[in-house]
């Protein structure tokens, strides 16, 4: 019997029509625009100024607090300007611009294909150097990768989880670098259970990447203390707390930290990242991206450097159908919509996909029926029909006591609502109403 997450979940289609495309180096954007705030927490403070020459690698922003991350330039050239730029949500945001020159990247990089095995530092060189390489997860919160590690005193790791589940719909980014670094990603798993030493790891992978997982058990059997733990597929299993409770059966509380189940978890592409960063001195200025549609030409895996404009990964699959009717940034159950298609990528893009009209319309909005079925789908245990009726009513207060910051806004409930309600809006509009009243009363104390 597979392992899955004990409450709620849904089955979307699938889709991964880019499965098994090998990822193809992009092209280097013309002009690069690095965003200083590609993580959860405090935007970076930018290090350079216009007319200053960085190389690919070359740190450009400092982190702008604990919770922070530094950047890298993606690029070699000089930098225009430091200015603001539409991101992924739409929302003006702080970004150094740089003109591209050429290719040069700094020397400290080893750009060789060798695989470097061993690790000599010990746990808090390794967290230093993934704070000092801008590390974050990849999975598409981007929290970043040295917090995570440092545990408060109160907690003690036990084990790594790595999600290598991709339970997203479209997206094969992860499926195909575990296909194509697969050692890479298990040694870096290796330096993850020696930052937060422990001596046990999980790799959750569902069971629709066959492949995937035959290919990283046979490989992690030479490594001790790894196991690849096959899952049965149910979205969303990425979720931190779901592929916890997925694999080691534990429970994380309401408000409380995942490593109180003394789990610490990291995306795949993150433990990829990891290795880069501490075997090979390579900030993470490039990630796999999933470029992806019905309509499209060429659906594809592309290894992108960060700042590239959307338009030139959307062209390279050969342009806009005629019948794109919405572009997401991510997955089609957690991305967002995007406003044009010049915003630039981040290190959490994990994928662009174009919806054909047919899928991007939404359905006729009909009267709750008290079907019940978001409450059966919610992965939280929550209501959501009474969160996003209590939220559209502005009653704010009464939505924090019905627990709206635990929701982890998957869109199981409106994906499975038949009368085509826009919970998910609501609830997203309450958490950040609730969110903002709880900072108000903490800056008060």
């Amino acid at each position: 019997m597979l392992k899955t997450f004990s409450i709620g979940g849904v089955h979307p289609h699938e889709n991964k029509l880019s499965a098994h495309q090998p990822i193809i180096k992009a092209d280097i954007p013309a002009k690069a625009v690095i965003l200083l705030s590609q993580h959860i927490g405090a935007p970076a403070k930018p290090i350079v100024a216009k007319g200053d020459v960085v190389k690919v690698g070359t740190k450009i922003a400092e982190p702008g607090g604990f919770v922070s991350a530094a950047i890298h330039s993606s690029v070699s050239g000089k930098v225009a300007k430091v200015d603001t730029v539409i991101d992924a949500s739409g929302y003006p945001k702080p970004a150094i611009f740089i003109d591209v020159e050429g290719d040069e990247w700094e020397e400290s990089i080893d750009r060789t294909d060798t695989l470097v095995k061993e690790c000599n530092l010990n746990s808090e060189e390794i967290v230093k150097k993934i704070a000092d390489s801008g590390i974050v997860g990849m999975g598409g919160a981007c929290f970043p990768t040295q917090v995570k590690l440092c545990p408060p005193p109160a907690f003690k790791a036990e084990c790594v989880i790595i999600n290598a589940v991709e339970c997203e719909p479209y997206l094969t980014a992860d499926h195909q670098l575990m296909l194509e670094h697969a050692e890479e990603i298990i040694i870096g798993v290796t330096i993850l259970m020696k930052a937060v030493k422990v001596n046990k790891a999980f790799i959750g992978i569902e069971n629709n990447k066959p492949d995937a997982i035959q290919l990283m058990s046979k490989i992690a059997s030479s490594y001790a203390g790894i196991e690849v733990v096959p899952l049965q597929v149910k979205y969303p299993q990425g979720g931190e707390k779901q592929l916890i409770d997925a694999i080691i059966k534990r429970q994380v509380a309401a408000g409380a930290l995942p490593i109180s189940t003394g789990a610490v978890v990291q995306n795949v592409g993150t433990a990829f990242a990891v290795y880069q960063a501490v075997q090979k001195n390579k900030p993470l200025f490039e990630r796999v991206i999933t470029v992806t549609g019905k309509s499209l030409a060429k659906p594809s895996n592309f290894l992108a450097r960060i700042g590239t404009p959307m338009q030139q990964l959307i062209d390279a699959c050969g342009g806009l159908p005629e019948d794109t009717g919405k572009i997401i940034g991510g997955g089609p159950m957690m991305g967002k919509a995007l406003v044009n298609t010049d915003v630039p990528t981040a290190k959490g893009s994990s994928g662009i996909l174009i919806m054909n009209n047919k899928e991007a319309k939404r359905g006729k909005v009909q009267p709750c029926i008290r079907c019940a079925k978001c409450v059966s789908a919610c992965p939280m245990g929550l209501e959501p029909f009474l969160l996003a009726t209590v939220s559209a009513h502005g009653d704010f207060e009464r939505v924090e006591k019905e627990d709206i910051m635990s929701c982890i806004e998957c869109g199981s409930c409106q994906f499975t609502c038949p009368s085509n309600r826009p919970m998910l809006d609501y609830i997203r509009l309450g958490k950040s109403k609730v969110g903002a009243m709880i900072r108000a009363r903490q800056a008060k104390k």
